[in-house]
């Protein structure tokens, strides 16, 4: 199992990114949480099998339909949080 931290920039508070990153996460099996940031980006933690979270995170660059994803900064994470994908 591998985690990974990705910090989504652009378009993407407010256009419903965060519900489809837990749709994509559950239909994939990927755990963790996306949650809105102050600074205007997303915060995605996504846990799994390497090759799926390595899917999730590709995905991450399309997001909702009305999102415009800028950047995409991912790095590691060393703790796995509980089962499930939350949104906060």
């Amino acid at each position: 199992m591998i985690c990974k931290r990705c910090l989504v920039s652009g378009r993407v508070q407010g256009v419903f990114y965060r519900a489809t990153c837990q749709r994509r996460a559950l239909e994939l099996g990927v755990h963790g949480y996306a949650r809105n940031l102050p600074d205007g980006r997303v915060e995605v933690l996504a846990c799994g099998e390497a090759d799926t979270v390595m899917r999730f995170v590709e995905w991450l660059w399309e997001g909702s339909a009305a999102s415009r994803v800028e950047t995409v900064e991912v790095s590691d994470h060393a703790p796995p949080p509980p089962p499930g994908f939350h949104t906060a």
